[in-house]
């Protein structure tokens, strides 16, 4: 087991690693609109996902691998009338590569975020 740590995405907010690699497989934990800097983007949906994304990118990365290689999101959204929003930003990120996802909303989210995403990765 390997533990993923970057400073291209908030550290971690509890006790808990942004990323942990077992065999070929990261498993990111759930991002938020958190900056790296630890400060919060209190954007609309589509910046708070944009941010989301881009956190998400850096620990894959950090680990070795692309969007490319992500197998399985999960996406909690506090209001599923964002889902259209969140949707559009998250397809410009993926392009044409369609990992599984499974999408819900939930009655509150750390820092009162509007979008959280974690991520399974098989690296190469």
């Amino acid at each position: 087991m390997k533990i993923v740590q970057t400073s291209n995405a908030p550290a971690a907010i509890g006790p808990y690693a942004q990323g942990v690699v077992i065999g070929n497989l990261l498993y990111t934990s759930g991002q938020i609109a958190l900056r790296p800097d630890g400060s919060l983007n209190e954007g609309d949906i589509a910046e708070q996902t944009r941010q989301v994304l881009s956190n998400l990118q850096a620990i894959i990365e950090a680990a070795g691998g692309t969007l490319q290689q992500v197998v399985k999101t999960t996406v909690f959204l506090k209001n599923l009338d964002d889902f259209v929003a969140m949707n559009q930003v998250y397809a410009e990120a993926f392009a044409t590569h369609t990992p599984a996802r499974s999408t819900v909303q939930v009655a509150k989210l750390p820092r009162d975020v509007l979008v959280e995403i974690e991520a399974i990765v098989a690296l190469a």
